[in-house]
């Protein structure tokens, strides 16, 4: 009789286990030392969920009566990370933003997986430093021994985190992927990074072996979208791909693509027919148009081939405003056409349109924010340069996102001629009418006149 109540009693106790696993409900707080902002939030996917302020105490807590298993984001700006939910979890947190990632501890309920994450997490980025400066020098034998070496290590860490706590298969399966394709994904680099570590010519015959985890990857898998290992080895892996298709059908030359719009418009064919999950998909739609818009440098007429591709495959993406507005300020600055009249603010606290700043003279234009402060040395050490050996130029610096005391701080510390410098009124106007990409870049404008809107303090042809 005894053993039977005592049987009972484990019955219902696991009855209850499985019940509060079963529970939609999941608990999320945690404290932050040293906050950079009043706000957590929440999101899946890039979707905010839910924000929650920070108490007197610098503490917060989400309750959340229905969500979705599995992958997460928490937002405390600037910095995010990952927390992986399961119904029934109740999960705390404690960092301190000085050392946001490496501070990171979980507690509670479904701790366990989540501190596996941010560890490995951590790992990876040391490693990163390693195989960067040293694997890739290898042969192609040796580097994937190391690399199958260190993915192993991983694996085998897992197991016996799987041997001293109970993990779903859910859990498992997002540690296993988050290890799998990091290594995965140093493997579709490595022939293009040894060629360039090693100053070869030619890309390194590989031996059969070396992709065979490709026989296993899964393009549609809707939970993984957002997971950083997976969505850079499928950056990288369509890189490879489509690589490997044009050496054969399109412009290379030393082996370096120079049809940037065949390359490019070759990885969106590439997308379409492998890729069915929808954001995934949309996501590399997006990474593809923002690489060959920003980067490539392209004609007018090419750009307008591209987009117009670009809307045939992807015209109802996710992204299609901000890949449309990018377009468009493109073909607004190129070579001839005004600069586009921004309006923007000189040490008086008058607003000036940008024409009138560069009419009847050959200006530069150059931007600058008051948060990067090494930046801010250089650029204007450049400047002090350029000036001297151009001095039918004159040289106008944008500040941005930055308040009006400390602009006019920094430039009388820095001893910058106050004429010549201004404060853009709207950054997301300045962006967008401009494209400040990359950071360095500069603006080359005659009397008013565009004469490259796509080049860098440091590679500007004056």
């Amino acid at each position: 009789m005894n053993k039977h109540l005592l049987y009972l009693f484990f019955l219902i106790l696991a009855g209850c286990s499985q019940d509060k696993k079963k529970s939609p409900n999941v608990f999320f707080a945690g404290e932050i030392v040293n906050p950079t902002s009043s706000k957590v939030f929440l999101l899946k996917n890039d979707r905010v969920l839910d924000s929650a302020l920070l108490d007197e105490n610098n503490r917060f807590s989400f309750r959340l009566p229905t969500i979705e298993e599995g992958l997460h984001h928490f937002n405390h700006g600037p910095e995010n990370q990952y927390v992986f939910f399961e119904y029934g979890d109740s999960i705390q947190i404690r960092l301190n933003t000085i050392d946001f990632d490496e501070s990171l501890v979980f507690s509670g309920e479904g701790a366990e997986i989540n501190n596996f994450l941010i560890d490995l997490f951590l790992a990876n980025e040391d490693e990163e430093r390693l195989i960067f400066s040293s694997y890739f020098l290898m042969e192609p034998d040796e580097f994937d021994q190391s690399i199958e070496a260190l993915r192993n290590e991983k694996l085998t860490t897992l197991d016996q985190l799987k041997s001293e706590n109970e993990l779903s298969r859910a859990e498992e399966e997002i540690a296993e992927i988050s290890i799998n394709y990091t290594y995965y994904n140093y493997k579709e680099k490595y022939p293009f990074e040894h060629r360039k570590k090693t100053g070869k010519k030619t890309l390194h015959e590989l031996p059969e072996t070396f992709y065979a985890y490709r026989n296993d990857i899964s393009f549609n898998n809707r939970s993984l979208s957002y997971l950083t290992p997976y969505y850079d080895f499928m950056k990288s892996h369509l890189n490879n791909l489509s690589y490997v298709g044009c050496a054969k059908t399109c412009g290379v030359e030393n082996e370096k693509i120079t049809n940037h719009l065949h390359f490019n418009r070759h990885k969106l064919n590439l997308i379409d027919s492998l890729v069915q999950e929808t954001e995934l998909k949309d996501n590399l739609f997006r990474k593809v148009a923002f690489d060959y818009l920003l980067m490539a440098n392209d004609t007018e007429a090419n750009n307008e081939v591209f987009i117009e591709d670009f809307h045939t495959r992807s015209g109802n993406n996710r992204h299609i405003r901000e890949i449309n507005e990018l377009y468009e300020g493109i073909r607004n600055i190129q070579p001839k056409k005004k600069i586009p009249n921004v309006i923007v603010t000189d040490r008086n606290g008058d607003k000036v349109s940008l024409q009138e700043i560069a009419k009847d003279k050959k200006v530069v234009f150059y931007f600058w924010t008051g948060a990067n402060k090494r930046y801010f040395k250089d650029i204007h050490k450049r400047v002090n340069t350029l000036s001297s050996k151009k001095q039918e130029y004159t040289f106008i610096g944008i500040n941005h996102n930055t308040d009006e005391a400390t602009w006019k701080g920094m430039i009388e510390q820095a001893n910058l001629d106050p004429e010549n410098q201004f404060k853009a009124d709207n950054f997301k106007e300045l962006t967008k009418a401009l494209i400040i990409y990359p950071m360095n870049k500069c603006i080359i404008t005659e009397d008013a006149e565009i004469v490259d809107a796509f080049t860098t303090m440091w590679a500007a042809n004056f």
